[in-house]
Order: C-alpha cells, then structure tokens, then sequence
C-alpha cells in the first residue's frame, strides 16, 4: 500500500483535527503565519515533531506545485493502541510479549522486525513517534504480509510506557553487548524486549527502565549484529524458554 501525500493548509490542517495518522509533517522553513502555527500546534499535541525544509525542497517534493507550505505524509497502515495489544495476549490466555523499538530509523530493519516478530508470536511491537520510522509503504513490503498481522503501537515517550506497562506485570530486557549471556538469563513470562537504534543502541534513559540486560555470544571480530537481525535472535530465543525450556 503506498503513502498518502497530502497538501495545502487545510488539507494537513483537517487531516491533523481528525486525528489521521500523520507519518511525516514537512513545513517551509521561514514561514511564521497564523495558518502555519495552527497546524503546527495541533501536530505538537498530538506528538508529531514537523521537519522544516527549505522551499525549494517542497517544491521538489509536491506532486501539484500548490504546497502552500505544508504537506504531510499519511502512515501507510493504522496503529494500535498499547492497550489493544494486551487485550489480544489476554484473549490469547498468554503473558504478554511485546518488542519495544528505541528509535530505528531505517524502515528495512522495522520491516524485518516486524516479519520477525509475528512468526514468533509477539502480541505487538511499540515505536516510538519522534526521530524513528513508521509505518511506511517500504516498511510494508520488507514485512512481507506480516505488517497486515502484528499490531504496531505508537507512542510519544517509551519510558513512560515502559512504567506504566510494568504496573501491567511486564517486565523488561534490553539487547546490549555488555549484557548476560542471553542463555544463562530466564527470559520467560510477561516480557518486553527493548531494542536499540542502529547506531546508538538503547538510550540511557530507556536502558534505566530495563529490568536486565542480555547479550547475543558471538566470535567474529566485530562487536554488534545488525538491529533486526539481533531482534529475530533474542525473539526466538524467548520463544525457545517459553516453549521447549525443561
């Protein structure tokens, strides 16, 4: 399914009052009007940080020449909510099992994420709204189907989702190279596995919020795995001790 792009005031402005899910919010840089400040107040309430491009960029990037600008990018696919994800573990009768994306950028990674995740019977995946991919129309594809079939949760801040999911009984592993084998750790119950941007890995904030931190073993010379790669290894790994573990 590809992106929606819209444009114009108040096109963008009637999208943001209806509470569409914006992907992407782009303004002209320089411009102060009152139009513009409307739009982005409502963006700010509803979490979404606007990029600011130089008007000829906008030029380039609008398909009618009448950005007026402003224009916005529709996700490619809805969200859940964080709640509608417990619901389906508790409909399940199973302790919840949740992936937690701490900025991941590149849309290939969410993608393969979310591929990853539904085969291993996660009840969702939460990202966060700021300075991280969405559900976009390439996110979409790498997911092969899988984005049609695993909830995706957008949140403004995962810390504080992180707290208010362990007052749900959840617990929290974060992936990081400093971390305990993952084999010698009890990675059963109702879990969320919190994984790092490319380059930066687990924020220190979020890391404070972990209860544990777990390690892949590796032998190579280098010292990480690409992110989606080490989601699938830690998923199935928690799909091993909930299922086979004596």
């Amino acid at each position: 399914m590809p992106q929606e792009r819209i444009e114009g005031r108040n096109a963008v402005r009637e999208a943001l009052k209806a509470g569409r899910p914006l992907e992407k919010l782009i303004l002209q840089k320089g411009l102060t009007d009152p139009a513009l400040r409307q739009i982005t107040d409502l963006a700010r309430e509803q979490g979404i940080r606007p990029l600011l491009l130089e008007k000829e960029r906008l030029d380039e990037l609008s398909p009618t020449g009448h950005h007026q600008g402003v224009m916005a990018e529709m996700a490619a696919y809805s969200y859940a909510s964080v709640e509608e994800i417990l619901a389906a573990a508790r409909a399940k009768k199973e302790d919840p099992f949740l992936l937690l994306l701490d900025g991941i950028e590149d849309p290939h990674n969410l993608g393969a994420i979310l591929r990853s995740a539904h085969q291993a019977g996660a009840h969702g995946v939460i990202i966060p709204k700021n300075r991280a991919v969405g559900l976009n129309a390439t996110v979409a594809r790498v997911s092969a189907g899988a984005i049609n079939y695993i909830p995706v949760a957008r949140v403004t801040n995962i810390s504080r989702t992180m707290e208010e999911l362990k007052k749900e009984g959840l617990w929290f592993v974060c992936a990081d190279m400093d971390g305990e084998v993952m084999y010698r750790q009890d990675l059963t119950g109702p879990i969320g596995l919190v994984i790092g941007s490319e380059g930066d890995g687990v924020s220190a904030l979020v890391k404070k919020h972990c209860d544990h931190i777990t390690s892949i073993p590796m032998s190579g010379q280098i010292d990480s795995l690409n992110a989606s790669v080490a989601a699938g290894i830690l998923a199935f790994e928690i799909v091993r001790q909930r299922k086979f573990r004596n």
